[in-house]
């Protein structure tokens, strides 16, 4: 989630939220589209009158996101939603003035796109309409705006970077395959989810829990005045699992589990989530009776999952190419090109052409960025050097074209965003290795206990000027490590922070085994499909703080019926 335009924050939940775009996961090329046709003829008409106007618009776009999915959410046993829906909603987005200096630049981006929703049919007339009245409206928008923008320019100090406000690129065309109605049998899967959701019951400290399933097929579509034609098939499947929980001292615990695949036949079996629903009973159960966590600076090892989610909050969103331009960033490392930013033995590339890694999906791959530029593999930082950003269509000093990563939500304007986020390491030892490492740089530091991360669920980073440069990751399985042999203490409310140049140089080792984190990341262009991955990692010191917390008691009338309480699990690492 995001909180612009307030704090502009680049929060990032890694979890199912149901708001999320429907689209991701690609199928192969095949077929043609009516859709496409009518979009483009109308966009022609369209672009051929008003380029009479003054000012004139130089580029235009139609967008549309045509979903066909289902959502079904259960709670202690029960369905409390399951509805199938089918809609179009069509994008119109414009730029008037010139690839210099048009209607979007700076604070006026959001003068940029207009939406609203299409006719379900492959009614030409009816279809036309409804983009034509879009597209009046986006002119009378962006002509507006371009006005002001032009004023403003004149009056104002120059900025620094006086890159244009849009890049030229090559005309894509893609028609890809249909996938059909969407066809699951939505009466079993919630059967499923109340069986499923059901297993709460067992676990009396959990207060609140919800079990939710999102399928869905789309068919995303991009006409551009450029040229660019797209037509893209998707298909996604999304499971979570989310239980909350209540310290005596008022700290409200959570533990979600997230899945995610191209197909509901690819999540886990029943027997699977019933599992998992036992986990995060266990987990709140330990949690709520674990110490309150202190103020903290030491030797800390992160889980591969972990690794990766920091590495998402802490560098990923400052390699974005937007905020080296705008001034109100920090940029932190706008200046930093072919400089050292991490320790050399590690690289960090963000590669939305790779579907799988180590036999699991990745939830930030896509063919094509929203702007309908080839997705590209970016070696972002190599042997700790940095070496690029991550582009969109929106310039910078000395990075002039996108590398295939302006992605957006529907109804936002695309940015330079994440896709496939991936550490890797020169440097690794053996997981079991790495643990005596931590054990002793935790005695080498004379630290009574060194703290082990072994599962983030998100976080946020500052990367406004106004605002100091910092970040704060929550984790939710935190570990006492004492260098004596004594078994490891879980402990609950501590949240990571920091600044990011510093930290990120404390990594002294890592594991040899990657893992994933798929979620969904929210920023100024909304929320987006994402996923990192990065071996375990080893730092000398990281700063933790004490997490905020209420002074609602938990419940003080006991649920009502309660099965008997299941058999305590240990659930340390």
């Amino acid at each position: 989630m995001t909180r612009p335009p307030f704090y502009r924050l680049n929060i990032c939940l890694f979890a199912l939220l149901l708001c999320a775009p429907l689209s991701t996961l690609r199928s192969a090329p095949s077929g043609d589209d009516h859709l496409l046709e009518i979009m483009q003829r109308e966009l022609t008409r369209a672009t051929t009158s008003l380029a009479k106007s003054d000012p004139a618009p130089y580029f235009t776009s139609y967008a549309v996101e045509d979903g066909d999915g289902i959502v079904i959410a259960a709670v202690n046993g029960s369905i409390i939603l399951s509805s199938s829906a089918h809609n179009r909603r069509a994008d119109v987005m414009m730029r008037v003035g010139s690839a210099a200096l048009d209607n979007t630049h700076g604070t006026s981006r959001p003068s940029g796109i207009v939406s609203g929703f299409i006719p379900l049919g492959d009614d030409p007339d009816a279809t036309a309409r409804v983009l034509w009245q879009l597209t009046n409206r986006e002119y009378q928008q962006a002509s507006g705006a371009f006005l002001r923008v032009k004023t403003d320019s004149a009056v104002r100090s120059q900025e620094e970077d006086q890159s244009p406000d849009f890049s030229k690129e090559t005309a894509a065309k893609e028609l890809g395959g249909t996938l059909g109605p969407l066809s699951l049998d939505q009466k079993a899967w919630e059967g499923r989810l109340r069986r499923v959701s059901a297993r709460f019951l067992k676990y009396p400290d959990v207060y609140s829990s919800i079990v939710t399933f999102q399928a869905a097929n789309s068919r995303s579509y991009l006409a551009t005045s450029e040229g660019t034609a797209i037509a893209e098939p998707s298909a996604i499947a999304r499971l979570v699992i989310e239980g909350e929980s209540r310290a005596q001292d008022g700290m409200d615990l959570l533990r979600v589990e997230t899945f995610q695949s191209n197909s509901s036949t690819k999540l886990p079996s029943e027997q699977e989530l019933v599992a998992k629903v036992d986990k995060i009973g266990a987990d709140l159960g330990a949690l709520r009776s674990a110490p309150a966590a202190e103020p903290y600076i030491g030797p800390a090892l992160l889980s591969g999952r972990a690794a990766a989610v920091f590495f998402h909050e802490v560098l990923g969103h400052r390699l974005e190419g937007h905020r080296q331009r705008d001034e109100r960033e920090g940029q932190t490392f706008t200046k930093k090109v072919n400089q050292q930013v991490l320790p050399p033995f590690l690289s960090v590339v963000d590669d939305p052409t790779l579907k799988e890694l180590g036999g699991v999906e990745l939830a930030g791959h896509y063919d094509f960025d929203d702007e309908g530029v080839p997705a590209e593999r970016v070696v972002a930082v190599e042997n700790g050097i940095l070496k690029n950003f991550l582009m969109s269509r929106m310039p910078i000093t000395n990075f002039s074209h996108s590398n295939g990563h302006g992605r957006r939500q529907a109804t936002l304007m695309p940015t330079g965003r994440q896709g496939n986020l991936i550490v890797t390491s020169t440097k690794t030892v053996k997981d079991s290795e790495l643990r005596q490492q931590f054990i002793e740089e935790i005695k080498k530091q004379g630290k009574p206990y060194g703290l082990y991360f072994e599962d983030i669920q998100g976080g946020f980073t500052l990367t406004t000027r106004e605002l100091p440069q910092a970040f704060q990751v929550i984790p939710v399985m935190v570990w006492r490590v004492y260098p004596d042999g004594r078994p490891d203490e879980l402990v609950r409310g501590v949240d990571i922070v920091g600044t990011p140049l510093l930290s990120l140089n404390n990594i002294i080792s890592t594991g040899d085994t990657e893992q994933v984190f798929n979620g969904i990341c929210g920023a100024e262009s909304g929320q987006v499909p994402v996923a990192a991955a990065a071996p375990a990692m080893l730092f000398s010191e990281i700063e933790v703080q004490k997490r905020a917390k209420g002074t609602q008691r938990p419940p003080l009338l006991p649920a009502p019926g309660l099965a008997s309480s299941p058999t305590k699990t240990d659930t340390r690492p």
